[in-house]
C-alpha cells in the first residue's frame, strides 16, 4: 500500500533530523566569536624573508645574533658547558622545583643586581626562574594584577616591544604610555618622558628598559636614570625592569645593569625580568627569571617569604616547573670562575662586531651622502636602531632590494656583515632620495 503524503513527508523529516543529530555539531567558536587573528608582524616577516629567493636578500628583522658569516652563532662557553654537562653522570631528567634550579636563579640575581648588592646581603630579593623574559614579564604583570595595590595601570615608552602590550592587557592592567623617542633628534625625548611620568597617577606600574632599549636602541644615561629615579620616588610608582640585554650592549656587565643597581641602591621596592636568550645565545632554551626586591624594612624578609609563597602558587598553577637545559647552561657558566671570564669574552665579541657594524654603516651612508644625518647609528646601542626610515621607504626596500626590516624602521644590527654593508647601505641611500 503506496504511502500517504503526509506520511511520506514525516518520514522525509524524520530522517533529515537522524542526519542532523549525527552530523558533527556546528562549532560554538564561529568566526563572530573567534575572529581570524592576523599573522605576527615580525615572523610573518622572517617567513616571508625565508620564501624569498633573491640572491642578495638581506634579513634586518629578527633580533638574533649572527656572526659575520650571517649564521646564528652557537657561544663556545656554551659548547663547553653542554660538553659538561652531557658527561656529567648524576644529571637526570626529573622535575625542576617551582622555583627552578637555585644554582641558577641565586647567581642570576648577583649578575643584575651586583654581587655585593645590598639587598641581596639583607635577603630583600626573592627569585624565580621563567620561561626567558617573556615568561618573565608576564609572571610579573600576573603578580601585579592580583596583588599590587596601588594604580594598576602600566605605563610604557613610546615605542617599546610590541608583546610587552598583550602581555599586561592579557592579565587585565592597562596599559598607557610616555614618550620616548625623539623623531626629530633620534634620540631620547627625557623632557617628555618626564612629564608623562610625573603627570601618572600616584602609584602607578612604570616599564623600564634597563639597557639597549628594544626597539630604538637609545638609552639613558646615568644623569638621566638618576633624575628618572628622583621623579618616580616623589610619585611613588613602581618600577618594573626589562633587562633582556645585560653584557650584549656595551659588552660590560656592570655598565649595562647601572640602572637597576642604582634604584635598588636608593631603596627602591621592585620588580626586574631578566632573559638569558640575547647575552648567552640560547634563544630556544628559555632560560630566564623574575625578581622581586623589597625596600629596605624591619619585615623586609617576611615580606619577600610572603611574596615568594604567591609567585610559587602562580608559576604552578602555569607551568608547574621550569625547564631544566637553558638553566643548566646558565648555572653552569656562571658558577664557574674561568667559564664565567670567557663568557665575558664571548659577550665582547658579540657586542664589539655590532659597535664595528654601527661605524661602517654610519660611515658609508656620509660617504654616499645619504640625505639626512646619520649619527644618531653610532649614538644608539644594542642590538637594534631605529633608522628613521619611514613606512613607504621601508616597504619600497623590501620591494625593490629585498631588505627585510620592520615597518617602523627598526633594523638588528647584527644583520649586517662585512658582506652586504655596501649592498644594504645603497639600498637605504636609494630609498631615501626616491621616497619621501
Amino acid at each position: 500500500m503506496p504511502l500517504q503524503p503526509s506520511h511520506h513527508s514525516q518520514s522525509i523529516a524524520r530522517v533529515k533530523s537522524l542526519v542532523h543529530q549525527m552530523s558533527p555539531s556546528i562549532s560554538n567558536f564561529s568566526a563572530e566569536v573567534v575572529p581570524q587573528a592576523p599573522e605576527d608582524p615580525l615572523f610573518g616577516l622572517i617567513r616571508a624573508f625565508k620564501a624569498d629567493d633573491y640572491p642578495t636578500k638581506v634579513d634586518v628583522s629578527v633580533g638574533a645574533y649572527r656572526g659575520d658569516d650571517a649564521k646564528p652563532w652557537v657561544l663556545p662557553v656554551v659548547k663547553k658547558a653542554d660538553e659538561i654537562l652531557r658527561n656529567d653522570p648524576n644529571l637526570d631528567h626529573e622535575y625542576a622545583p617551582i622555583a627552578g634550579i637555585a644554582s641558577f636563579t641565586s647567581k642570576a640575581a648577583e649578575l643584575i643586581l651586583g654581587d655585593d648588592s645590598p639587598a641581596l646581603k639583607e635577603k630583600r630579593v626573592t627569585s624565580v626562574q621563567t620561561i626567558s623574559g617573556t615568561g618573565a614579564v608576564h609572571l610579573g604583570a600576573l603578580f601585579l594584577a592580583k596583588f599590587f595595590p596601588g594604580t594598576k595601570k602600566v605605563y610604557v615608552s613610546n615605542p617599546t616591544w610590541v608583546n610587552h602590550n598583550q602581555i599586561f592587557s592579557n592579565v587585565g592592567v592597562p596599559v598607557a604610555q610616555y614618550p620616548y623617542f625623539s623623531k626629530e633628534t633620534k634620540g631620547l625625548d627625557f623632557d617628555g618622558m618626564k612629564a608623562a611620568i610625573s603627570a601618572a597617577p600616584e602609584r602607578s606600574i612604570i616599564l623600564l628598559h634597563a639597557c639597549a632599549h628594544n626597539p630604538t636602541g637609545v638609552d639613558p644615561t646615568l644623569d638621566q636614570w638618576k633624575e628618572l629615579a628622583v621623579l618616580i620616588r616623589e610619585k611613588n610608582h613602581f618600577p618594573f625592569f626589562d633587562t633582556a640585554y645585560q653584557g650584549f650592549a656595551t659588552g660590560d656587565l656592570l655598565k649595562d645593569n647601572a640602572a637597576v643597581r642604582y634604584f635598588v641602591e636608593q631603596g627602591f621596592e621592585l620588580v626586574i625580568a631578566q632573559s638569558f636568550a640575547k647575552n648567552f645565545g640560547l634563544y630556544g632554551e628559555r632560560a630566564g627569571c623574575f625578581h622581586f626586591v623589597t625596600g629596605p624594612a624591619p619585615n623586609a624578609a617576611e615580606t619577600v617569604t610572603r611574596v615568594a609563597s604567591q609567585l610559587a602558587i602562580l608559576q604552578r598553577s602555569e607551568i608547574s616547573n621550569p625547564p631544566l637545559y637553558g638553566a643548566r647552561i646558565v648555572s653552569t657558566v656562571l658558577n664557574n670562575p674561568e667559564l664565567y671570564e670567557e663568557w665575558k669574552g664571548n659577550l665582547r665579541t658579540m657586542s664589539g662586531r655590532i659597535i664595528e657594524m654601527r661605524k661602517l654603516l654610519r660611515a658609508k651612508l656620509e660617504e654616499l651622502g645619504t640625505p639626512g644625518t646619520w649619527n644618531h647609528i653610532t649614538d644608539q646601542i644594542g642590538m637594534f636602531s631605529f633608522t628613521g626610515l619611514t613606512e613607504p621607504q621601508v616597504m619600497k626596500v623590501r620591494e625593490e632590494a629585498h631588505v627585510y626590516m620592520t615597518k617602523n624602521g627598526r633594523i638588528s644590527m647584527a644583520g649586517l656583515n662585512t658582506n652586504n654593508i655596501d649592498y644594504f647601505a645603497k639600498a637605504v641611500d636609494k630609498v631615501v632620495r626616491e621616497v619621501q
